[in-house]
């Protein structure tokens, strides 16, 4: 059915009323797109799980009297000498400025202990509106820079500075990101293509797909309650540019192919639906199955990255199922100028005469030639001994795993100083380590007494007080001796919980920067556990529909686990001793496995769909041969395209999309060139018709040897 609705896009009229649908759709979705930063949530509540202790602190904090606050600290510094007259006189007058900031009226500033520095914590009420909540963190250090004497540092920190600045991160790098990925995919498709004229029909597509995808998500996230922060902002406009490319790459790829065979070019895009739409279509389905299973982590931000990247992938796939075939019919043949395909008279009578998939062996009509056709003949002289060493150097790649390290704290997370981790760091060097990002007990205050006494008797724990109570509750802020987000703190972290959970009838949490850290790393592991088994359960189910098969979807998802290993062990050792990054998110392995494993198993959906296509025409050998070197150039043009679309994520200054960025590009490129091109070749040409067990095509008995007859390299094609 789907095939129809795409292919009635090319209809006389259809094809007019389709392009102007879509052209209504980029009109009323761009000022829908443009809202999208401001229904992002990227505070801890749009990561932390939902049922996670330091979630319910936050959610207890908001019913003490000015519990809803966000503290912001601001910070006083000097380091060649104790505060001055002058010095001191200027955070007296700071705390008279900021006073009209804060929820509740201001405690006097707290000196650290070598006199050197000192802190003022504003509690900040919580605003829907980010850019106000930001302007106000602004206005905050303008006015500390306006009144510090010459060599006092100062700065805004706490838990409302990162917030602001992790959010500034995103806004100010979100119409750049536009414009840096629509033009990457310009230059790809410019070289691709080698034309005037081809290469704008996909952008442009591919941008109305953007648009539309990212209204969408706007308005769910406002209306729905569905969870958007920067991270899956960002993700969400990569994937529709590299995964909409793709699609187009391959679509038009294969309509090329029947321009040479009909003379009409609706019939062509018919046919090219027909043929390529249903590797298209399970390549999108796996990807968004994928997606969705995120949905069943814990994290919230897992679980709103899920159907986010799934919106934009299902947008895509609709856009260029239906408004890019009707595009290029309506510009025809000429759109490829000046390489424009002709009619070959003697495939055009083959086609008229009978079905296309059913005809005779068109590809032998062509010569033997191109690169992935000598390639294909290439491997196929010693096929075993290829895939054995292949998959040796794979293995060897992962060993870099022994490396990797998934211990990024909050303040490493910037790749570029900002003013709230400048302050933490002034912080830790005059006051207690913790003192930056303190901890919270919440419990009953008929147990205060004990509960206070144990808080401040636990390992770790420098000070303690009690700062608001109400109905019932109190909450102590808890000065920790170790650095925020360290081991060593999360200790911390873990034996307080044990021991107020252990005081009789306290009822206490423990909340906090670092005991949120800790639970969305937790999370993270959870998440892991689950969610990747799962994911690799649905595409093996996908893969055994699409190819009747059972061996096959084992050999495709075993090549694409190994060749994940593969980039996770190369990216440890780049992320270490290449780009000296102190760490990994937690969340970087459930991301790159998600997305290497579901973008990468889209390119063997590609090849061995084509492969079994042929195969059926002739025999297990030449089907390996010429699914090779017909979609061989198409292919690693759209796995180019992908890696150079997540690869624009480096421009965001925070780490951990940095790593997200060049772990799928070198995954997606590992999988193309050599995955794709050399290890699943080979064992299909190894293993021969058994690949296709047990279907019909793994019960043939095998041919004797031909000579290796291909269809020449689609890459010249690809670049009409």
């Amino acid at each position: 059915m789907i095939w129809r609705v795409a292919g009635w896009a090319t209809g006389r009229w259809a094809r007019w009323v389709i392009v102007a649908l879509w052209l209504a759709v980029a009109v009323v979705s761009t000022p829908l797109a443009a809202r999208l930063g401001d229904a992002q949530t990227n505070d801890a509540s749009a990561f932390l799980p939902a049922e996670a202790e330091s979630t319910r602190v936050l959610a207890e904090q908001r019913a003490l009297p000015g519990g809803d606050a966000i503290p912001a600290v601001a910070v006083f510094a000097r380091t060649d000498r104790p505060l001055t007259t002058a010095d001191q006189a200027a955070i007296a007058a700071a705390a008279t400025r900021l006073a009209p900031f804060a929820t509740t009226t201001l405690t006097g500033a707290v000196p650290a202990p070598d006199g050197r520095a000192a802190l003022l914590i504003i509690p900040m009420a919580q605003s829907a509106d980010a850019n106000a909540f930001a302007d106000r963190i602004d206005q905050m250090r303008s006015i500390l820079r306006g009144l510090a004497p010459p060599g006092l540092e100062t700065s805004v920190t706490g838990p409302a500075g990162v917030i602001v600045d992790t959010y500034t991160a995103f806004v100010q790098i979100e119409g750049t990101l536009f414009l840096v990925t629509a033009a990457v995919v310009a230059v790809i498709l410019l070289l691709v293509y080698r034309g005037p004229l081809l290469w704008l029909v996909p952008l442009i597509t591919v941008g109305i797909a953007d648009q539309a995808a990212t209204a969408i998500v706007s308005l769910l996230a406002q209306h729905a309650g569905l969870t958007v922060n920067g991270q899956s902002a960002g993700i969400l406009r990569v994937l529709v540019f590299g995964a909409g490319t793709d699609y187009a790459l391959l679509l038009i790829a294969r309509y090329r192919e029947e321009l040479t065979r009909y003379a009409a070019p609706a019939e062509a895009m018919r046919v090219a639906i027909h043929r390529a739409g249903p590797a298209i279509l399970a390549s999108a389905g796996t990807v968004v199955i994928g997606l969705l299973c995120l949905l069943l982590g814990e994290l919230n931000s897992d679980r709103g990255l899920g159907p986010v990247g799934a919106i934009g992938i299902i947008t895509a796939f609709v856009t260029m199922m239906t408004l890019l075939p009707a595009a290029l019919v309506i510009c025809g043949r000429r759109l490829f100028w000046p390489r424009i395909p002709q009619l070959d008279v003697e495939l055009a009578q083959v086609a008229e005469s009978v079905q296309v998939a059913e005809s005779v062996q068109v590809a032998e009509l062509a010569a033997a030639s191109g690169v992935w056709a000598r390639i294909g003949v290439t491997i196929a002289r010693r096929p075993r001994l290829v895939w054995l060493a292949t998959s040796a150097v794979l293995a060897g790649m992962a060993l870099g795993l022994v490396a990797f390290d998934t211990g990024l704290r909050q303040q490493d997370a910037f790749r570029e100083r900002t003013d709230s981790i400048a302050g933490q760091q002034l912080v830790a060097a005059h006051f207690p380590p913790g003192a930056s990002a303190p901890a919270y007990v919440i419990g009953a205050t008929s147990a205060s007494t004990e509960l206070a006494q144990t808080i401040r008797e636990t390992p770790g724990v420098a000070t303690a007080v009690e700062n608001g109570h109400g109905g019932g509750r109190a909450q102590y802020v808890v000065i920790l001796t170790d650095e925020p987000d360290s081991d060593a703190s999360f200790a911390t972290i873990e034996r307080l919980r044990a021991r107020v959970h252990a005081v009789p009838g306290a009822d206490a949490l423990v909340g906090g920067n670092t005991a949120v850290n800790l639970d969305v790393r937790k999370a993270a592991i959870r998440d892991r556990e689950l969610v990747i088994p799962l994911v690799l359960g649905v595409v093996l189910a996908i893969l055994g529909l699409l190819l009747c098969s059972v061996v096959a979807p084992l050999i495709l998802i075993a090549t694409v686990a190994l060749s994940f290993l593969a980039a996770l062990g190369v990216s440890a050792l780049v992320f270490k001793h290449v780009f000296g990054f102190p760490g990994a998110d937690p969340s970087l392995p459930l991301f790159g496995f998600i997305f290497l494993v579901a973008l990468g198993v889209d390119y063997n959906i590609f090849l061995m769909t084509r492969v079994r296509e042929e195969t059926a025409r002739s025999d297990a050998r030449q089907g390996v041969l010429r699914g090779l070197s017909v979609t061989g150039g198409v292919i690693t043009s759209a796995g180019v395209v992908l890696a150079a679309t997540f690869s624009v994520l480096f421009i965001f200054p925070l780490i951990q999309l940095a790593e997200i960025g060049f772990l799928v590009a070198f995954g997606v490129l590992l999988d193309t060139l050599v995955v794709r091109s050399v290890l699943v070749p080979a064992l299909a040409l190894d293993l021969g018709s058994a690949m296709w067990w047990p279907s019909r095509l793994g019960r043939r008995e095998r041919r004797p040897p031909a000579p290796d007859v291909v269809e020449p390299d689609d890459a010249d094609s690809m670049r009409a």
